[in-house]
């Protein structure tokens, strides 16, 4: 047996490597090669296109963060209105308790909307001043 030399020990240590044929539908060889070497950057390039893409939807769209801000804005202005009519409630509630029960009320009602009077006393009736004009609602109050 011959002594061998160090080259072809590692050859024969070496598995070989199997060429991967490439399919290159039409392109180059070396067309496919550069693009087999670019694929990183390619595929970077898609996943920032789609979240650009995602990311205008999420933000523009129907149901994204403008039309979000629209209803949340819309909320509050509700839940000032639910308020507002929460305190007129219950002004009127206790308006209407006092028209039940205590005179005073009743005679005064009685005297701004039904123009009554007591046994003796006289209703005088001056014109509006120019330019003022009263309505019955202005007069209640």
């Amino acid at each position: 047996m011959q002594k061998q030399s160090s080259k072809e020990q590692l050859r024969q240590e070496q598995p070989r490597q199997q060429e991967i044929p490439v399919v290159t539908g039409g392109m180059s060889h070396s067309a496919a090669a550069m693009l087999f070497r670019s694929r990183g950057r390619i595929a970077t390039v898609i996943m920032l296109a789609l979240s650009l893409l995602i990311g205008y939807f999420v933000i523009f769209d129907h149901d994204g963060l403008a039309a979000y801000e629209q209803k949340k804005h819309e909320a509050q202005q509700l839940q000032q209105q639910i308020q507002s009519m929460q305190q007129d409630n219950l002004r009127m509630a206790a308006h209407n308790k006092r028209l039940k029960s205590d005179p005073d009320t009743i005679e005064h009602q009685a005297r701004e909307q039904l123009h009554y009077t007591r046994p003796g006393e006289v209703i005088y009736t001056l014109p509006a001043a120019p330019g003022a004009s009263t309505t019955p609602s202005q007069s209640a109050k």
